[in-house]
């Protein structure tokens, strides 16, 4: 792990690494503009604006190549400050740096770095001289909007990093190959589990066959535990009328991501974003004693919202989503016990999945944005204090995050990291007071007076697609036998011989509810097989003349080479202990 030393001093690498890569591209192209160039968690990226020139892999070539030939001269890179006026004097050619500057203070010292004959506008620090910078790489370049607005133009962005050692650098580089051979997207497409198509739309995946049974076995996975905990699943409507969301609030805090109206016949409907609307009209459709709550609805729910297109991924980052949504009407002395049964679902279903890089966040509101948040002091006190008293009590270790909590209320985010380095949030949970107030929701309690419940909105698994992807990339494509589109893959030694017994073999694993597929191919012995672990199959059968004479089954598992031979009734048995295993 890095300490705060090593990765400050990481930050100063990767940082003084920025300038040299911008000195090169203006040795290169005398005529650059640049914007900025941060530090990030990956390296460094600098935007910058060549005219009419759009880069290629050569061109990053020629780049890392002129910025060697920099950092070998040995400059010193020397710190300077400047006024105001100065530094609007320096950078008088450059309209991205006098917009800089003239976002700054008059009064306001103006630090640049300079080396040799490249000066930028910099807070630093950075190392001493540009020698220091020798193990570097040239990642990617994409597109990027000038100051992240899409009205403006697009500037070129250059990603890059730097280490302090050839081996780290090395090192580095073999993670991000492992996590190119990880991506979902890439294996999506190669293990066909989903697809995008230009015709349907950025962020609006098709989830092929394979993918579909996949998700399918979640859908199953999670309605089964959530029925045992007494949840009540329903179905709602995508659609609904753009009065439900200005009732909820969300029209006043959310409308921006979400699609556009569509009026017909006077109306005004909206694709939904969120489900908690319609549940709260589910609660209200009747009367509800105090002996009734808790109430739990729970719903597999299609939601939209509007994501730029610049910003949609594969399935992490989607247009069109499916929740595992449910919202728990509760009294208030219920809630400690309802959300800690929550946290327990949450963890219960991690065991399953084996997640065990995780970490459980605070979401507060930020007082000082009166936009995002509803204006109540009150209400978000007692939330705040009520769930943090909660997580305190249940002993749950956490931290807190201001600004991350929905418009009505706190909530507990998990964040995960993936397998290829994002930080994402899988489940969470979250303590609504607003929204039984703004329907008026009321339970009876034993006095007979009407009394407001509370909500705790939570989503287990989060959506499916993000989930989804999470587990493509977890596993590398190769799932669990539950969750395998095919579990099993016949392939017959000699067709001529073995097809008959193969095609047994193959119906009988079908009638006990295995998803099975048979190879009839007329192609050698060791292309089936490798085809079968292309496919990342969990298990081969190879069935010859032996197994055929003494009604045996011989098979491997994926990422082995031993063949076992079993008998079919202990083959059954292994197969009924591996799907519950889960892993």
């Amino acid at each position: 792990m890095i300490n705060i030393k090593e990765h400050e001093n990481l930050s100063i690498l990767n940082h003084s690494c920025a300038h040299l890569m911008a000195q090169a591209v203006k040795h290169l192209y005398p005529d650059a503009k640049f914007w900025v160039g941060p530090v990030i968690e990956e390296g460094f990226y600098y935007d910058i604006d060549l005219g009419d020139i759009t880069l290629n892999e050569e061109d990053l070539e020629k780049i890392q190549k002129e910025m060697k030939k920099i950092s070998k001269d040995g400059k010193r890179i020397v710190r300077q400050e400047l006024s105001k006026k100065e530094a609007l004097e320096l950078f008088f050619d450059d309209p991205y740096k006098i917009d800089l500057i003239e976002n700054m203070s008059n009064d306001e010292i103006i630090s640049c770095y300079k080396q040799g004959d490249f000066t930028d506008l910099c807070r630093g620090p950075h190392v001493e001289t540009v020698k220091e910078l020798k193990y570097f790489k040239l990642l990617k370049f994409s597109g990027a909007y000038y100051k992240g607005d899409s009205n403006n133009k697009v500037l070129q962005r250059i990603y890059g990093v730097c280490f302090k050692t050839e081996e780290e650098l090395e090192n580095h580089l073999k993670e991000l190959e492992e996590a190119k051979m990880r991506d979902h997207r890439k294996l999506g497409k190669e293990l066909e589990l989903f697809m995008n198509h230009e015709l349907v739309g950025p962020g609006l995946p098709l989830w092929l066959p394979n993918g579909a049974v996949v998700r399918t076995e979640l859908e199953n996975y999670i309605r089964r535990k959530e029925r045992k905990l007494g949840y009540d699943h329903v179905y709602t409507p995508c659609l609904a009328s753009t009065e439900l969301y200005k009732i909820s609030g969300h029209w006043d805090h959310y409308k921006e991501d979400m699609f556009p109206i569509m009026e017909m016949d006077k109306e005004e409907l909206v694709l939904r974003p969120m489900n908690c609307p319609h549940h709260m009209l589910i609660y209200k459709n009747k009367i509800h004693s105090y002996r009734d709550l808790p109430i739990r609805i729970g719903e597999l729910a299609p939601d939209f919202r509007y994501e730029a297109s610049g910003a949609v991924c594969g399935l992490e980052r989607v247009r069109a989503m499916c929740q595992n949504d449910a919202h728990l009407f509760v009294r208030p002395d219920q809630i400690k016990e309802e959300f800690s049964k929550v946290v327990a679902l949450i963890l219960d279903v991690y065991a399953d999945f084996h997640i065990n890089d995780y970490k459980f966040r605070l979401s507060l509101r930020d007082r000082e944005d009166v936009e995002k948040y509803y204006p109540d002091d009150e209400m978000w006190d007692k939330a705040e204090n009520e769930l943090r008293t909660v997580l305190t009590e249940l002993d749950i270790p956490f931290y807190e995050a201001i600004g991350e909590a929905a418009f009505y209320g706190p909530k507990l985010d998990v964040q995960i990291k993936t397998a290829i380095g994002h930080d994402i949030t899988l489940s969470t949970c979250q303590l609504d007071f607003l929204l039984p107030e703004r329907f008026d929701l009321n339970y009876i309690d034993e006095t007979g007076e009407k009394k407001r419940p509370v909500v705790i909105h939570r989503a287990i698994l989060g959506t499916f697609d993000r989930f989804m992807a999470y587990l493509i990339e977890e596993t590398k494509g190769a799932f669990p036998l539950w969750l395998a589109p095919i579990q099993i893959n016949v392939i017959p030694v000699n067709l001529e011989y073995h097809e008959k017994y193969s095609n047994e073999i193959f119906n009988w694993l079908r009638e006990n509810d295995y998803r099975v597929d048979i190879d009839l191919r007329n192609e050698k012995l060791s292309y089936k097989m490798r085809e079968s672990v292309i496919r990342k199959i969990p298990i081969t059968l190879i069935l010859g003349q032996k197994e055929m004479d003494e009604v045996m089954i011989s098979y491997r598992l994926y990422g082995t080479n031993e063949t076992t031979t079993l008998s079919k009734k202990e083959f059954l048995l292994f197969l009924q202990d591996k799907m519950k295993q889960k892993n």
